[in-house]
């Protein structure tokens, strides 16, 4: 299914299909992500390769959020991005760029969005600056299908004027 939606996404330049392959998948009720790939980490939220497409169209991501866990500012290095919710509740909250000023990124938090099971969105650079975190005390598991394999992203730190762009090289989760 998801093949056949990235097909029709790459036609369209848009990722409705691939949001609406997402959300029927999941809910559809069926338990489909193996045990292992939904166990928390420690000390960050886990990160782990479900599947990658053979022609390197996209790849599909499980992350597991434990209480208190989530991301740093970041951006998805170009690439386009649907997320769904599998399990539990995400916090969502989009910022746009309004400008450098002396080498600092400049930030306005735009939306916050509480995603529950079943519900998807979609990130398409340059509108693709965001933070997820746990909504709840008890884990949360989302879906993540990027346009390709995501190495790595730039990631914004809070400093005194603004957020400095760190580039961030990412790893999964054994």
């Amino acid at each position: 299914m998801l093949d056949e939606a990235v097909e029709r996404q790459e036609v369209h330049g848009c990722c409705t299909a691939v949001k609406k392959t997402l959300e029927h998948i999941v809910n559809s009720g069926e338990d489909f992500i193996p045990a292992e790939y939904l166990q928390t980490a420690p000390d960050r939220y886990a990160r782990r390769l479900l599947h990658l497409d053979p022609r390197q169209r996209y790849s599909v991501l499980v992350m597991v959020w434990d209480k208190d866990q989530g991301t740093s500012l970041h951006d998805h290095a170009g690439m386009w991005c649907v997320e769904c919710v599998y399990r539990g509740r995400i916090k969502v909250t989009s910022y746009s760029c309004t400008g450098i000023n002396e080498g600092l990124h400049q930030f306005t938090p735009e939306l916050e969005v509480f995603a529950s099971p079943g519900e998807a969105g979609a990130l398409i650079p340059p509108f693709d600056h965001h933070t997820l975190a746990n909504a709840d005390a008890t884990p949360a598991v989302t879906l993540h299908v990027y346009g390709g394999e995501m190495r790595w992203c730039d990631a914004f730190v809070p400093v005194e004027g603004g957020y400095q762009m760190v580039k961030r090289e990412l790893a999964y989760t054994q």
